[in-house]
């Protein structure tokens, strides 16, 4: 974008280091606005003054605002400062797994942003269905630009399996103390129910017994918001085969020793981690819902079964388990889906012309 005169600055909430260091390797300016996950009324309004103040200041022709919580907000300080083009960068949708009144809020926030937004860029067309269902948005205002993804994945080079050395393996798994020929069953995202920690712990008690050679691997934070139950992460922790990796920058060598990938989550907007897998030529198996039924085709790359069912987690895993040759036929395929329908440059010049095309932009040149 900077290399097509667009001048761009980066708002996040800080992470330690994690916002300046990003914006330095992008060439942005940032700007640290503390957001949270949850409902956290006064500090939301703190947030949402903050935005409206710098967005007065920078008075910018574009605001895209992406997840629930900053895209709410980011889109409302836009509204009040006539910023003429707002886009929501619909990741998912947070209020489908809620239940009762905090459903209600998140849904009628959801409904909201789109409506304030001038357009809704969603990433996955099942997503963007499940948008429109539940009226959320009108069609003629919302779009998915190709097959989706937020920013698409590099396959060739990050997520390229031949770039990691068998030695480098080897090494990996002495670290984590793994057996070095025992097959690896990997899950990569944040360790919280609705990932659905809970059944894959439930399916890893069955796969544990059938498989005595098997090891499981997870990779991510654990999270208070949402919180897996004490119980279930301490058998998970006691069993001698599962492994905690806590989050990492880069999660493309733990993929390498992985033979396959699962994701039991019950909601999605376009999970990253099964296109991630896919690139590096991993079969997956995750669940049926919105996201999860465009980063896997079933049969073809991975499995999809149906959400909070761990019986139909070990049948899936079990399949690829004891039949190795399918889990390579299947990686071999996911692999050149992503090379052919997720290339990062792509999607950025769809975004491009998705910028250029905007009614109401009239400044800037570009």
């Amino acid at each position: 974008m900077t290399g097509h005169g667009i001048e761009l600055h980066l708002t996040a909430s800080p992470d330690g280091d994690a916002l300046a260091l990003f914006a330095q390797a992008e060439g942005v300016t940032p700007h640290a606005v503390p957001m949270t996950r949850a409902m956290t009324p006064l500090a939301d309004l703190r947030a949402l003054w903050r935005l409206y103040r710098l967005l007065g200041t920078l008075e910018p022709d574009v605001v895209q605002a992406g997840t629930p919580k900053a895209g709410f907000l980011g889109v409302l300080a836009a509204f009040a400062r006539r910023v003429p083009v707002r886009i929501y960068h619909m990741h998912g949708i947070r209020g489908m797994t809620a239940q009762g009144w905090q459903r209600r809020i998140l849904m009628a926030t959801e409904a909201l942003t789109c409506r304030l937004a001038t357009s809704v860029l969603c990433v996955s067309a099942s997503t963007r269905q499940t948008a429109l269902d539940a009226g959320l948005c009108g069609p003629e205002k919302i779009v998915v630009l190709g097959a989706g993804s937020c920013n698409g994945v590099d396959a060739r080079q990050r997520f390229d399996p031949s770039s990691f050395s068998a030695q480098g393996r080897a090494e990996l798994r002495a670290r984590l103390q793994l057996s070095p020929e025992g097959p690896v069953l990997g899950f990569v995202g944040r360790v919280v129910r609705d990932k659905g920690i809970v059944e894959l712990a439930s399916a890893w008690e069955q796969l544990a017994r059938e498989f005595p050679a098997l090891q499981l691997v997870l990779v991510g934070p654990q999270e208070r918001e949402d919180a897996v139950p004490r119980t279930v992460i301490d058998a998970l922790r006691d069993h001698p085969r599962v492994r905690f990796v806590p989050q990492v920058a880069d999660p493309a060598p733990y993929y390498s020793i992985m033979d396959l990938v699962i994701l039991p989550t019950y909601r999605e907007g376009l999970p990253n981690v099964p296109l991630e897998a896919a690139a590096m030529g991993l079969p997956v198996v995750a669940t049926r819902v919105a996201g999860c039924v465009d980063a896997v085709v079933d049969g073809v790359t991975g499995t999809l079964v149906p959400a909070r069912d761990a019986a139909a987690l070990v049948v899936a895993a079990g399949r690829y388990l004891r039949d190795p040759a399918l889990g390579r036929q299947h990686g071999t395929a996911a692999r050149a889906r992503v090379l052919r329908d997720y290339v990062p440059e792509e999607l950025w010049a769809r975004l491009l012309a998705y910028y250029r095309a905007q009614p109401g932009l009239q400044r800037g040149g570009y």
